[in-house]
């Protein structure tokens, strides 16, 4: 059987996340035109959006982990396209808040931000990944050199920002809010050096392991 080249494999994993990331907004667009949003639509459309942007989150920041402990290096180039999906669904989110739900009304929002810590936290997610997005094309790589990675680094605050803004907008609803914070503690965990290292080295063994086995006598 013929093995898909890396190019090939690239273009492919790269449409699978085109069709991933798209399909949410085209749930929401059709439910929104066959009435399906229930009672509070706004707030449906709120959560709808904050939550994809939250998933996608966890998935651009699962990316180097999973290189760490599988190896796939395959998905390294995904990481810069979940990043913009990211922010994408993350934009939504704040101009529904905005403009849907405050009107762009200056005072509502301001009062808003400062009444509801959940507002005002979620509003420091996104500004943080705001100049991340601004900066995640070649050229403002090649521009920034080594700050870039800095720069980037960011992301781990953002997305700390992001689990707490939804576990405050939820309220009693805990269930997912944990889930995504035992996710986030994992990935972060995975980058702390020591156990990197110690993830390599099993990783190491086990590689080790499956060559002596194929070659043993069988």
């Amino acid at each position: 059987m013929q093995r898909i080249d890396k190019k090939t494999l690239q273009r492919i994993l790269k449409l699978a996340v085109h069709i991933g990331a798209l399909i949410p907004l085209a749930l929401m667009i059709w439910d929104y035109t066959q009435g399906n949003l229930g009672a509070e639509p706004i707030r449906e459309i709120t959560l709808r959006t904050g939550k994809t942007a939250i998933v996608l989150l966890m998935l651009t920041l699962a990316v180097t982990p999973a290189h760490i402990w599988f190896g796939w290096k395959q998905i390294i180039p995904l990481r810069r396209l979940l990043g913009i999906y990211t922010f994408f669904y993350a934009a939504l989110h704040l101009i529904i808040f905005l403009w849907l739900d405050y009107l762009l009304d200056p005072q509502l929002i301001i009062e808003a931000l400062f009444s509801k810590w959940y507002a005002l936290i979620g509003l420091a997610a996104f500004l943080i990944m705001l100049p991340l997005a601004v900066t995640s094309m070649r050229a403002a790589m090649r521009r920034l050199g080594k700050k870039w990675k800095s720069l980037h680094k960011w992301v781990y605050l953002a997305g700390v920002l992001a689990v707490l803004h939804y576990l405050l907008l939820v309220k009693n609803a805990y269930t997912e809010p944990l889930i995504f914070a035992a996710v986030l503690t994992l990935l972060l965990l995975t980058r702390v050096k020591p156990i990197k290292r110690t993830i390599l080295q099993w990783r190491r063994n086990v590689e080790n392991w499956r060559v002596r086995r194929s070659l043993a006598p069988k």
